[in-house]
């Protein structure tokens, strides 16, 4: 049998078994001894009713004796045995899961025939893999923050030490360039708070009414004279309200976010659209753009923390913006996802939210 439940019944059945076995054998032996015994002393003699029942009287016992002991030392043995191979399994389990929590997440669970056990060795061995691969995530967290805030840094010290070493003169311009980058690293700090916090369920929302057109909209204009200096055209195709209830602050920062990538990876002179309507119990705004596109094997990557894609080491931005997009909206009870048809051919960045009612 393929399951706990029929190796224990089975382990059950074999130790009872052996059990009876066992008492029988020696019972029967035990009693044939007694028999002979007491038949050898009184021969010669007639048997009556009450030899016969005192000859009975006395190897019954004897009998049922030592083939009770016999019995429970033969199903002591067999349980031991069945035990042991029902419980192998369960220490390799133990085992794993003591390596795994000491951080050896390389650790795998033999597969036992069992199919509960298998499945919790394949529960096991997965958990081990999302371990791994969330240390691997954290160790590389840890590395790209510290290189986005290199460069700011390295240019806020260059400037003070150009300062106070005299071979800087003091400027507007000089002052700038720090404020510039200390703003960088602010909004680098507020953009991982923002995200940890989401990503772990911690973030607050002040939800309330309100429509994802008009969000749309809204995040449109503050862009608008972006668009406009890249030369790039923004399009807004609005079918009507789309009643959503949402963190107005929040969702129009994903919108912004959205459109941001958009016009980070469209060329000049370019065009994005973007169209907000009700589809079912959704509310689903869309940005397209007719840029760089997303090659198919990157198309989930691009929601990972700081990745960049091919050729867009020049492109403006953290690479944090479309995580904290997916984040802010998965914490809404939503989504953003991504589809392209490759390289070169734009790509399209859909906003899904669940719709609230008309009335």
């Amino acid at each position: 049998m393929s399951t706990v439940r029929g190796r224990l019944l089975a382990s059950h059945l074999a130790v009872a078994a052996v059990g009876v076995v066992a008492l029988v054998v020696v019972g029967t032996v035990v009693a044939n001894v007694t028999v002979n015994r007491r038949m050898g002393m009184g021969r010669g003699t007639m048997m009556n009713q009450d030899s016969a029942r005192d000859l009975l009287a006395d190897a019954l016992p004897a009998a049922l004796g030592w083939g009770a002991a016999a019995g429970l030392a033969a199903a002591a043995v067999a349980a031991l045995l069945m035990s042991r191979r029902i419980a192998g399994p369960l220490g390799a389990i133990r085992e794993a899961t003591r390596a795994i929590a000491a951080g050896d997440y390389t650790r795998r669970v033999p597969r036992p025939p069992e199919e509960e056990l298998a499945a919790v060795a394949a529960d096991v061995d997965a958990l081990a893999a999302r371990l791994a691969d969330s240390e691997a995530r954290r160790v590389r967290l840890v590395d790209e923050v510290a290189h986005e805030m290199r460069t700011p840094l390295t240019t806020i010290r260059g400037s003070m030490e150009g300062l106070i070493d005299g071979v800087v003169d003091p400027s507007p311009e000089v002052y700038e360039r720090v404020a510039a980058e200390a703003a960088r690293l602010q909004r680098l700090a507020e953009d991982l708070s923002t995200l940890s916090r989401a990503e772990e369920s911690a973030l607050t929302l002040r939800t309330a009414p309100a429509d994802l057109a008009d969000l749309a909209r809204s995040a449109a204009d503050r862009l608008r004279p972006q668009f406009d200096h890249r030369g790039v055209t923004l399009e807004t195709a609005v079918a009507g309200a789309v009643p959503v209830t949402v963190d107005r602050d929040r969702i129009l920062q994903v919108l912004v976010n959205l459109l941001g990538n958009a016009l980070a990876h469209s060329e000049d002179g370019g065009r994005v659209r973007v169209t907000v309507e009700a589809r079912g119990d959704d509310a689903v705004a869309e940005v397209a753009d007719e840029g760089d596109g997303i090659a198919p094997e990157e198309l989930d990557r691009v929601f990972e923390r700081f990745y960049r894609g091919p050729g867009s080491g020049e492109r403006p931005g953290r690479g944090i913006g479309l995580t904290i997009a997916r984040s802010l909206a998965r914490a809404h009870g939503g989504d953003v996802s991504a589809r392209s048809d490759g390289r070169g051919r734009g790509a399209t960045f859909t906003l899904v939210l669940p719709r609230a009612s008309d009335a």
